[in-house]
């Protein structure tokens, strides 16, 4: 885009004598001026704008917070600083690739992020969550012997009057009273099904992009 300058020397015209034939304002003149005028205002763009129209423009500092115009390069700027390389976007629009969240919000090369998976601060006095990336937990969780809270069960009994070596039997077989020569079984109740259980807090599931590049 250019400019109008002028083009022919009217002032440098009037100056001379009547006498001097470079005085003379001809045809050619004017179609010189008027050339330089049409090609100066065809550079311009609409006020309006088109999407074919372009312009340029000084690049204001990263931070400007004024009615400057904001060019390309301005707000590739800006980018950077909302979403830099390793930056993590959160999304609840399925893009289809990192060619479409480039294209929504810039960048160059973004990777889905986390599938499954929810976010936690690294915590560098915790070796669990002392390195960015690190992952870990489960779904699902079934207890171990020694997970399980201290607690009891009920005692059935039951009495058996047979033939019996007490010294071997009633030691193996967890016998309880032989009073009389009678013995007393004891079993515990059988509960529980050794099923994982739920460890999932309340969520919400979002997308998830990283920035690479």
């Amino acid at each position: 885009m250019s400019n109008y300058t002028i083009a022919v020397s009217w002032s440098g015209k009037d100056a001379l004598s009547d006498s001097d034939t470079a005085k003379i304002i001809s045809g050619d003149d004017f179609n010189t001026e008027f050339t330089t005028v049409q090609t100066a205002v065809n550079s311009k763009a609409d006020l309006n704008g088109s999407a074919t129209e372009s312009f340029s423009a000084t690049t204001a500092n990263s931070g400007t917070n004024t009615t400057q115009v904001a060019t390309t390069a301005f707000v590739n700027g800006a980018l950077e600083k909302v979403y830099p390389v390793g930056a993590i976007f959160t999304t609840v629009t399925a893009y289809a690739n990192s060619a479409a969240v480039v294209a929504a919000i810039g960048g160059t090369t973004w990777v889905a992020f986390a599938a499954g998976k929810m976010l936690i601060g690294v915590d560098s006095s915790d070796t669990d969550f002392d390195t960015a990336e690190e992952t870990g937990g489960a779904k699902t969780h079934t207890l171990t012997e020694s997970e399980l809270p201290a607690h009891s069960h009920n005692y059935a009994m039951g009495e058996y009057s047979g033939s019996y070596d007490y010294g071997v039997n009633l030691s193996a077989n967890n016998l309880g009273d032989t009073t009389d020569g009678r013995a007393k079984f004891g079993n515990t109740e059988t509960v529980g099904g050794g099923s994982a259980h739920n460890n999932m807090p309340p969520y919400i599931a979002v997308y998830m992009w990283k920035r690479t590049a």
